[in-house]
């Protein structure tokens, strides 16, 4: 298993449109082989003291948090399919995302311990 996970703010108004953004990726990535995602719009997001959610990626008043994740098989399938995938020309035919996007955060992890779902 191999988790790419991205935080996000998007605008409160865009929840929707946000929504159709996410779900059209999420076909795509399926296509290629990636086995979940999760799109969670902020519920709780509590301000700390020295960072935080909305901190790290600098949200402005009326913005939201975005937390996703995507399943992949493996490391390998991943980058193989990321390849691919930027190749595809629907890439840039899929619209602009309703968010700036030069401020989420993106990484990629190997998970170190698994429980709950079998």
């Amino acid at each position: 298993m191999y988790v790419c996970g991205l935080v996000i703010p998007v605008s409160e108004g865009q929840i929707d449109a946000y929504r159709r953004w996410a779900e059209n990726g999420a076909a795509f990535f399926k296509e290629y082989g990636c086995l979940e995602i999760v799109e969670c719009w902020e519920d709780f997001v509590p301000d700390g003291e020295h960072t935080d959610f909305r901190k790290a990626v600098a949200a402005k008043e009326g913005e939201k948090i975005v937390f996703t994740w995507q399943i992949w098989p493996d490391k390998a399938f991943f980058q193989a399919a990321e390849e691919r995938m930027h190749h595809d020309p629907r890439m840039d035919t899929a619209g602009d995302p309703p968010f700036d996007a030069r401020r989420l955060i993106l990484g990629c992890f190997q998970p170190i311990a698994c429980m709950g779902r079998g």
